[in-house]
């Protein structure tokens, strides 16, 4: 189930960066009262970068803390983004969109900072029961 889950977790996280990657025309859609499907479908996929990282971490390691973190922020880009733009579509005004192109960067990078050292401790752990 597991393996199921983390499978399932990074193919919305591919979908979401593909489709954000091609400038996919859905993205402009209004997926609920004037959020667009790319804003969503844009949390969606850090969060499920995150929770992947979680999924591959061993419970009360260090790795955990950071992923579940990461996920919590994750969770959280979407309702913070829509605080400092004032409107759901994101849409910013007076230098803020600069702020929170950093804070977007910022919680992209973390997420991908912990998927990669889940993976590789993942992959750690696998060669050590290999032997």
């Amino acid at each position: 189930m597991k393996k199921a889950s983390i499978l399932l977790l990074l193919a919305v996280a591919a979908f979401a960066i593909i489709s954000l990657q091609s400038g996919a025309s859905y993205l402009d859609d209004d997926f609920l009262d004037g959020l667009p499907l790319g804003n969503a479908l844009t949390a969606l996929g850090l969060c499920a970068i995150a929770g992947t990282a979680v999924a591959l971490s061993k419970p009360g390691t260090a790795l955990r803390i950071a992923s579940s973190a990461a996920l919590i922020m994750a969770a959280t880009w979407l309702p913070i983004s829509v605080l400092m733009a004032g409107n759901a579509a994101l849409n910013f005004s007076n230098g803020r969109g600069d702020a929170w192109m950093v804070f977007t960067l910022t919680v992209g990078l973390i997420v991908s900072t912990v998927l990669i050292w889940a993976s590789v401790a993942a992959l750690f752990g696998l060669r050590k029961r290999g032997r």
